[in-house]
């Protein structure tokens, strides 16, 4: 047989399109061409194949060698097509008989020797092998995550001869076990451990319930970073397809995901941190931090240090949830459904109203500050909380408040009200939302009064009534109040924290 087609799938965000390795054997010249976009890895991958075969024993065929990989127009990348290359010119030159490949898929990159070396994002191209009925084959150190996805019969190999002995039927390779994933581990840092700060401690736990978005404001030293570490401990745990969605995420970013399955993400980048870091992008589009932070939490420390355009591309993503990459030859779209925890000094010395020390900053140094978080960003910021200092008194108590594991039981209650509606408060809009609220006449004048004398926005309007919502969860409460629109619009006075 002169012609050989294997299956195989590239790798485009976390989407995995099949891809066919057509190889032909033709007479003519010796020689081996290689189209189909592939991009500059691909192209090494034939002299990596040529040694692989030459160095494992098989006969390289001295033919005339097209390779196609199809569809033509899909971009082709990574090393991911060795191994399905070197099947290919196998079953064309006759070492291996084309029905030993039927319903099976296959990916991996090739060593010199003809080791199979790991390759990125796997879990994402084994689910798709999954939803396809076919067996996938993959290098040992990427066994363990393929089998995340599901009953799919992962078959692993440390070397091209073991792939070809069981193709042959020589020596068959046992299907992997999916890893005995390890139950959720303890939280880490304990609420309990933080002193004072009761209404700090009190937006965290809204926010936790209603996966809203929080500011912390408030001198150095007051506790903001010691508060928002606390923020994963009382958050659910994930649901076993969250945790797919993220172990995929990591997956074609490259990162591990076994010592964080079923943990929910806490990204914490530094705010020199591009743009392109913080909502993914560059030449071959990846994951941003935003990403990475799915179904977790993005902390961003000392929030006006950031560059003022690096925190204007998360606003489109708080709102929609996703991140759309479009650059002239690619375009990807990833999750952003992140939930956003930022800390912030009122000035830049960080002093102001603070009644232990006196501010020195000028009027103007304050102005600019202040002025690099735009008003739309902090419209999208639901809870904005000050974080004063506290008293020698306060510091030096040993009376602790609840722990972590107390609150997150009350968290848990008011996200199964929130499951029972069908969505998450921080997201629920529209009818939906107002008909969750069912206001009454006498709340809702006084609700448009507030709303009038406060110059709030519509978006701002949605983003009470979300929190009400909450705060009415947490209470056991079918809708909110008067009370709970009360303390909703609280959390939404920036400017009095900030002038101290």
């Amino acid at each position: 047989m002169t012609l050989a087609i294997i299956h195989t799938r590239a790798g485009l965000g976390l989407e995995a399109p099949e891809v066919l390795v057509e190889v032909h054997l033709a007479n003519g010249l010796p020689g081996m061409t290689l189209v189909g976009l592939p991009e500059a890895a691909v192209k090494e991958s034939r002299e990596r194949v040529r040694s692989a075969l030459v160095n494992a024993g098989f006969d390289f065929p001295l033919k005339r060698i097209t390779l196609n990989l199809a569809p033509a127009d899909l971009p082709k990348e990574g090393g991911r097509f060795d191994l399905p290359i070197a099947l290919g010119l196998l079953v064309a030159s006759g070492q291996v008989p084309p029905e030993a490949l039927s319903g099976v898929e296959c990916a991996g990159e090739l060593a010199l020797d003809g080791r199979l070396r790991p390759v990125a994002g796997v879990l994402p191209l084994a689910m798709a092998t999954h939803r396809a009925g076919r067996q996938l084959i993959v290098p040992q150190a990427n066994a363990d995550e393929a089998a995340l996805a599901g009953n799919l019969e992962v078959l692993p190999a440390d070397h091209l001869l073991e792939v070809v002995a069981h193709l042959l039927g020589q020596a068959p390779i046992a299907p992997h076990r999916p890893p005995n994933i390890a139950p959720l581990p303890e939280a880490g840092p304990d609420l309990a451990e933080v002193r004072g700060q009761h209404q700090a401690r009190r937006a965290l736990e809204v926010a936790a319930a209603g996966g809203h978005n929080l500011l912390f404001a408030g001198p150095p030293g007051t506790g903001k970073t010691m508060l928002a570490s606390r923020l994963p401990g009382i958050l659910p745990p994930l649901s076993e397809s969250e945790a797919l969605e993220v172990a995929a995420i990591r997956s074609v970013s490259g990162l591990s995901h076994a010592e964080e399955w079923g943990v929910r993400p806490f990204r914490a980048p530094h705010h020199t941190a591009s743009a392109v870091a913080l909502v993914g992008g560059g030449s071959r589009p990846r994951p941003g931090e935003i990403s990475l932070a799915h179904r977790g939490v993005l902390f961003l420390d000392e929030l006006p240090e950031f560059s003022r355009h690096v925190l204007e591309v998360m606003r489109e993503p708080m709102e929609s949830g996703q991140i759309h990459i479009a650059r002239a030859s690619h375009e990807r779209r990833y999750p952003a459904g992140f939930q956003l925890v930022a800390a912030m000094n009122p000035c830049p010395c960080g002093h102001l109203g603070d009644p232990r020390q006196a501010c020195h900053c000028t009027a103007a140094q304050i102005q600019r500050y202040q002025a690099r978080l735009s008003g739309p960003l902090l419209d999208r910021i639901d809870l904005q909380v000050e974080v004063p200092a506290l008293s020698p008194e306060q510091l030096t108590s040993r009376e602790a408040g609840e722990s972590s594991a107390v609150v997150r039981e009350r968290v848990m209650a008011a996200r199964a009200r929130q499951a029972a509606r069908g969505e998450l408060n921080a997201r629920l809009a529209g009818q939906a939302l107002e008909e969750a609220c069912a206001l009454q006449a006498a709340d809702r004048a006084w609700l448009a009064g507030v709303l009038e004398r406060l110059k709030l926005s519509a978006r701002a309007y949605h983003r009470v009534l979300r929190v009400a919502l909450t705060l009415a969860d947490l209470a056991g409460e079918a809708h909110p109040g008067r009370d709970q629109l009360i303390e909703a619009i609280g959390y939404r006075q920036l400017d009095r924290l900030l002038k101290g």
